[in-house]
């Protein structure tokens, strides 16, 4: 009986992981084009030299820094919202969110071979890849299931759903 009662809850948590596994995926080659835009493609060599000098809980340091320096940020977009600037507190959340897992994507290329020099955070990064794989499993009927309600091929209550959706959207255009 708890078990039913969680899967929604386990169900939106996977989609929350999987939204940020997402962006991790897709900022990291954006911040790589960037990089190669502008010159920080020397700091990024540089910075891996400067890695490779250190210890590898020294690393875990740079590898924290980028989203402790984003923070205030975040206490802004919060400030903003609790005055009521709802558009400036979500644009200042969105952008501290894009911010912050393009830095963090591109710290972590950099960081990755020394972090994982530590047993446990190699244990950790094995944890986070086995949860990100269970959760897309977890997703994916759900997943599967809005696409068959979208593209009509579900059961005859989705499909006829769907008819409706798209005759009121029809009767809507009509009546402008």
């Amino acid at each position: 009986m708890l078990r039913r009662l969680l899967q929604p809850f386990w169900v939106l948590l996977a989609i929350i992981f999987l939204i940020e596994a997402w962006l991790w995926d897709h900022l990291e080659p954006i911040v790589a084009r960037v990089v190669a835009a502008i010159p920080l493609r020397a700091l990024k060599h540089w910075l891996a030299a400067q890695i490779d000098t250190l210890s590898p809980p020294l690393t875990l340091v740079v590898f924290v820094v980028p989203p402790v320096l984003l923070f205030p940020l975040k206490l802004v977009a919060l400030w903003l919202l609790t005055h009521h600037h709802f558009m400036g507190g979500a644009a200042t959340v969105l952008f501290a969110k894009f911010v912050g897992l393009g830095v963090t994507a591109f710290v972590f290329d950099v960081t990755r071979p020394k972090l994982l020099q530590m047993a446990w955070f190699s244990r950790l990064y094995q944890a986070v890849l086995s949860l990100r794989a269970r959760a897309s499993e977890l997703v994916e009927p759900v997943k599967q299931r809005v696409l068959d309600v979208v593209r009509g091929n579900g059961d005859r209550w989705s499909s006829r759903f769907w008819r409706l959706i798209l005759r009121f959207r029809k009767s809507v255009q009509e009546a402008r």
